[in-house]
């Protein structure tokens, strides 16, 4: 089964989406759903999807879940819970005994978006961590560079959990990498309980000016620190049209995983995600 892990379903005119307000944002701020993102997995030879977060709503949490139990090409859901929520508990148990209740394989939260680095670290948060992973549910990274120590740090604290980092943490490519980057990413694959997605990466390209051989450096460098067992590949539609189609992003990254030989390429498009997120699928 090849798996897209990394996709989003959005409406504007229905939610509100604060990172959506910059200018530049204006191609991608429109609905997009699952009746937009089949023709395109077809397309592209991909089996399944893996829907991700986009709000801090508990509201969309719950639509995710009701679009995976209509959309059997939706295999898991990684949605938003509020961490500090003393009922935190109560709430997972009635999202994962809901209609499509079983797909949900994760929970995500905008780390990157808060103004302490170290927000990962607060106990409040942590409890809620133990939560999560009580429910043998993954936790996604959404982190940059500012805040790998803390996610470093937090990965760490639970040996047993499962993460996922999203985007590489997404790498300054436009600015042609950092040595921050590449010894905290480094640091982060020591913990041998995350792995690492291949995605969102053209979007920190320039976005009218990349190829794979921009690309390749940054992929090339997370393979060798994470190793072939723990590479996902996601394409973050529809956040990617801003740089290019689908296809053209699904076709860069796997010639960039190409590159490292074909048991790397298999595994990221679909044998890691299932390890990852523990998908009961073929």
């Amino acid at each position: 089964m090849v798996i897209d892990s990394h996709q989003h379903f959005w409406d504007p005119a229905r939610a509100d989406y604060p990172w959506m307000d910059a200018p530049e944002l204006t191609p991608i701020r429109r609905a997009f759903g699952p009746a937009d993102l089949a023709p395109l997995l077809k397309a592209n030879g991909i089996d399944a999807s893996i829907v991700v977060q986009c709000r801090s709503a508990l509201e969309e949490t719950w639509e995710f879940l009701r679009i995976a139990h209509a959309t059997p090409s939706v295999i898991g859901v990684v949605g938003w819970a509020d961490l500090t929520d003393g009922t935190l508990g109560d709430t997972l148990d009635r999202l994962c005994a809901s209609p499509g209740g079983d797909k949900l394989v994760g929970i995500r939260h905008q780390v990157h978006d808060e103004a302490d680095p170290d927000w990962l670290l607060r106990e409040d948060v942590q409890r809620g961590l133990a939560v999560v992973f009580a429910r043998d549910l993954t936790y996604d990274l959404l982190v940059r560079t500012r805040e790998l120590p803390a996610a470093i740090a937090i990965a760490q604290a639970f040996p047993q959990a499962r993460f996922v980092l999203d985007h590489a943490a997404k790498p300054p490519i436009a600015d042609g990498g950092s040595a921050e980057w590449s010894d905290r990413i480094a640091a982060l694959a020591a913990c041998d309980n995350v792995w690492c997605k291949i995605s969102g990466l053209a979007t920190e390209a320039k976005w009218d000016d990349w190829d794979v051989e921009r690309l390749s450096p940054f992929v090339e460098y997370a393979a060798k620190c994470f190793g072939e067992d723990r590479l996902i590949f996601g394409s973050d539609w529809p956040v990617c049209l801003l740089a290019g189609s689908y296809g053209e992003i699904k076709d860069a990254l796997e010639a960039c995983l190409a590159k490292l030989g074909a048991g790397v390429r298999e595994k990221a498009f679909g044998v890691n995600a299932k390890a990852a997120y523990r998908l009961a699928v073929g």
